[in-house]
């Protein structure tokens, strides 16, 4: 096993005054030739969004976007005809493909909305855009693994054009948990929401994250009450 140590204040930061943002990886006027990726994990925004801000109108193209709200809702316009507010327990995915123009603005006036904008390289290029939301509220189990994404449309929780899967879980102290990866070859990146949590024999607090490679199954022992996103994805560039 391969390990990979992202300390939570070895991250990028800016603050804007609206937006107090943190880059797992290079974004914007952050650049770390280090940090470029974690194999298709292109982008993972920590963001604190003001009430009433957001990014305005602006395009993408071939990349999968997936936000996770933390705390607070968020509006989303696009092009396509969606619009649509995400709020804290959904989960939101947009495949830019060959272009898309889309705004997201914090839904609340006087509430700052907190959230993890998540950017994956694709499978297939200028594939036709798409828009979904679903709401994990119901499928969130405590002390376990819950999936939130897949490469497939009928499995649980939304899908991307990427063999990847993202799952949360919910922790108390002491509970453990284990993970086996589902396609030979992929990585995991795990980072922390919330708490405490050892993986495998490496100690993690809020906010730090780890890259793991070379890997079948991982064990997972809560220290303190937590929460994690654990994200399976091809280590390859295509």
């Amino acid at each position: 096993m391969k390990t990979i140590f992202y300390k939570a204040d070895s991250r990028g930061y800016a603050n804007h005054g609206w937006l107090e943002t943190r880059h797992s990886f290079s974004f914007a006027n952050y650049f770390d030739r280090e940090r470029m990726n974690f194999g298709v994990l292109r982008v993972l925004n920590d963001d604190a969004i003001a009430g009433g801000k957001g990014f305005g109108t602006h395009p993408h193209d071939n990349m999968e976007i997936i936000t996770i709200p933390l705390e607070g809702d968020l509006e989303h316009k696009d092009n396509m005809g969606n619009e649509a507010v995400i709020r804290e327990g959904d989960v939101q995915v947009m495949s830019a493909g060959s272009g898309v123009y889309h705004s997201e603005f914090n839904h609340h006036p006087d509430k700052t909305l907190k959230l993890f904008q998540i950017w994956l390289l694709p499978n297939k290029q200028n594939v036709q855009p798409r828009y979904d939301q679903i709401s994990i509220r119901d499928v969130a189990e405590a002390n376990k693994l819950y999936q939130v994404l897949s490469p497939n449309p009928h499995d649980q929780g939304v899908w991307i054009h990427q063999d990847a899967w993202f799952f949360l879980g919910n922790y108390d102290a002491g509970k453990t948990d284990s993970y086996t990866l589902k396609k030979s070859g992929n990585g995991l990146y795990i980072m922390v929401i919330e708490g405490k949590v050892n993986i495998s024999g490496n100690e993690l607090s809020e906010r730090d994250a780890i890259g793991i490679s070379e890997v079948d199954e991982i064990d997972i022992t809560a220290t303190e009450n937590c929460r994690i996103l654990l994200m399976e994805l091809p280590l390859a560039l295509k």
